[in-house]
């Protein structure tokens, strides 16, 4: 397959204005919407109805516990086409089996006619503290993938691959706030299942760009600004057709699992998966890349490649505006007795001295 030719270095403020408008979205939704977190997270009762009746809406039931003496309820109707089956009702934090939580029990059985209710109970302690064991976990991970990338590559790839892996993360959340999709413990799962593949990706990149060190100052490699574009081009793609073969499958797990099957945990590890591996694809090749040669440009080795490369370019599209020389011919060479005409090439000048002859 021919290597493609993209300018991903000579387009970086492009791809900055890009990212910077996707961030800039993503952190206000965070900061206007925030984040619709799980009872795993914040706390509170949850109240799984099955069998419901198919008129009853979500307002019905979370008119139904606030009146029962709950607070800050959600209520979320499931459906299997276009009959609904189901409602997940969830509340504050209520004793299990006291007063008012007996009344939203009894309150939700009635107005939604369920055949079954589900209970949970989960407190804001466990919330709190499995929130913290994630962010720890988080922090850990960053600082190992930070010393192996750079004992393996070097420190600045390192920076690059981290900074790209943020990016991911934090657009990722913000299309989550954005939309209002759930964040549940495996959607935290698929996070750090992302962590993964965009550092991979990024690695991929960087370890070609590390073979081709060694060709550092050929033609056409005459800079990392030179070199880290050949090297994106190179396995551009490879990165393409990993991303879709990894795409596929979670694309398929979001849309049958999910929808056809009506795994609502499939649906939050598919979601943020899909969402994830889409942004990273993004990210290896349009961020990593060209923040890594900005990093790179700051060393006085680079600045002297770029300026050398400079003076090459100005040298090579510098006009001549001097004459040509005309070199004039040896003495006693053809060229020298006698100039060569069209008769002569035609034959008929030798024809005109015999006739003289």
């Amino acid at each position: 397959m021919r290597t493609p030719t993209l300018d991903f270095v000579g387009n970086s403020r492009r791809w900055i204005a890009i990212s910077g408008i996707l961030i800039a979205i993503s952190l206000l939704a965070l900061g206007i919407r925030g984040l619709d977190l799980s009872i795993d997270f914040v706390g509170g009762n949850a109240y799984q109805l099955v069998d419901v009746r198919a008129d009853v809406t979500a307002a019905e039931l979370r008119d139904a516990a606030t009146d029962a003496g709950a607070q800050d309820v959600t209520a979320q109707l499931q459906t299997s086409g276009e009959e609904t089956t189901g409602a997940l009702v969830r509340t504050e934090s209520l004793e299990p089996a006291s007063e008012v939580e007996r009344a939203v029990r009894a309150t939700l059985v009635e107005v939604s006619e369920a055949q079954e209710v589900g209970f949970e109970f989960v407190g804001p302690v466990w919330g709190q503290r499995i929130t913290l064991q994630a962010i720890e976990a988080l922090l850990v991970f960053l600082v190992v993938v930070v010393l192996y990338i750079t004992f393996r590559l070097e420190f600045k790839m390192a920076a690059a691959s981290i900074a790209a892996l943020l990016h991911d993360i934090v657009i990722t959340i913000g299309i989550y706030a954005l939309i209002g999709f759930n964040v549940s413990p495996a959607t935290v799962i698929a996070l750090l299942t992302i962590l993964g593949y965009s550092l991979y990706d990024s690695v991929v990149v960087f370890d070609r760009v590390k073979e081709n060190t060694v060709n550092l100052g050929d033609p056409g490699l005459r800079s990392y600004r030179e070199l880290v574009n050949a090297s994106l081009n190179q396995v551009v793609y490879r990165s393409i057709n990993t991303s879709v073969t990894s795409l596929l499958p979670v694309g398929a797990l979001l849309v049958i699992g999910a929808q056809v099957l009506g795994a609502t945990t499939l649906q939050d590890l598919a979601l943020a998966l899909f969402l994830g591996m889409g942004v990273g694809v993004y990210s290896s090749l349009f961020v990593a890349g060209p923040l890594f040669v900005w990093l790179k440009g700051f060393e006085p080795e680079e600045q002297r490649r770029l300026a050398k490369a400079a003076e090459q370019d100005d040298t090579e599209e510098a006009p001549s505006t001097a004459p040509a020389r005309v070199d004039a011919p040896a003495p006693g060479s053809p060229e020298a007795r006698a100039p060569i005409t069209t008769e002569y090439v035609r034959g008929q000048g030798k024809g005109k001295k015999r006739r003289k002859r």
